[in-house]
């Protein structure tokens, strides 16, 4: 199944090029503060994904152009992500100007938090803020969502911890400040188009992404190749806190990474479950003295 959130906090059914309100039937406001809709839709429905198909049942349906589709979880409780997963990705940041940011292996330094504010969603824009002589990079990654919420999971439980899968692209200010603060500008975590539940991916060592940009192919990847995979990122993750319903794992990138400029156009793919097609442009706030020196 297909599960977007559209028109401000609306929850649907994707069903082919149409989509199932299943707001009503849910019992949710989309107008409620904060917007939690999401979440509690999925803490809900995280044991028992199939029960989702008798809300549509009566649901109005509207035409999938007819719609604004959201950042699928716009309130999580939070956004993790794992940095350098892939050894070539490893590689390639050795010979960049800023370099590798951690000396230790990938499989053992752990793993971040970005902002939640960062969340976009697959109709807004990546909005670069105006940081003069530094580059602004692109990051393909799988944002895993959290169903079943839990501590201390164990890896032979992780996958039935998983509500399901979307494209995320982790968007990030090159240098050596604070990874934090690099990553967690507004937009520079769009997520989307929609939820596929976990039941929709048959194999998760063999998840295809890439990302392309203005049409120019940037980063291809397979989870198959990634450092800490799907299950420990889960079993890492919960051995230090709580992980709750519609917690976002963002699984890190391949190599490929590269600048994006205002008036590009970036596509990123996860097969099997959609793409994200998003404009880059230019905003007007976010500049700060912190980003005045070089950013090796």
């Amino acid at each position: 199944m297909k599960i977007a959130r559209f028109n401000g906090g609306r929850i649907g059914l994707i069903e082919g090029d149409h989509l199932a309100d299943l707001t009503e039937a849910a019992g949710l406001d989309p107008a409620a503060w904060p917007p939690v809709g999401m979440v509690r839709f999925i803490a809900e429905h995280a044991e028992n994904p199939t029960g989702i198909a008798a809300l549509a049942a009566g649901a109005p349906r509207l035409s999938l152009d007819q719609v604004r589709l959201d950042c699928p979880v716009d309130w999580p409780n939070k956004l993790i992500a794992f940095p350098a997963n892939y050894q070539a990705h490893i590689e390639e940041q050795k010979t960049a100007t800023h370099g590798v940011i951690s000396k230790f292996a990938a499989g053992g330094q752990g793993f971040f938090l970005k902002a939640n504010s960062s969340l976009s969603g697959p109709s807004d824009p990546i909005v670069l803020p105006p940081v003069p002589d530094r580059e602004i990079h692109h990051e393909c990654e799988i944002a895993i969502i959290i169903g079943k919420g839990g501590r201390a999971i164990p890896r032979a439980d992780a996958l039935d911890h998983i509500f399901g899968y979307s494209c995320l692209i982790d968007v990030v200010i090159r240098g050596k400040e604070e990874r934090v603060m690099r990553k967690s500008y507004d937009s520079f975590c769009p997520v989307g188009p929609w939820i596929v539940t976990a039941d929709e991916i048959a194999d998760v060592t063999a998840i295809e992404t890439e990302l392309t940009v203005n049409g120019e192919p940037r980063q291809k990847a397979s989870t198959r190749d990634l450092i800490v995979d799907i299950p420990a990122m889960i079993e890492m993750a919960s051995a230090v806190m709580t992980l709750y319903p519609g917690d976002i794992i963002a699984s890190g990138t391949p190599s490929g990474v590269g600048p994006i400029e205002e008036g590009d156009r970036v596509v990123s793919r996860v097969a099997g479950v959609g793409a994200l097609d998003l404009k880059v442009v230019r905003g007007e706030a976010g500049m700060h003295a912190v980003w005045d020196k070089p950013s090796g």
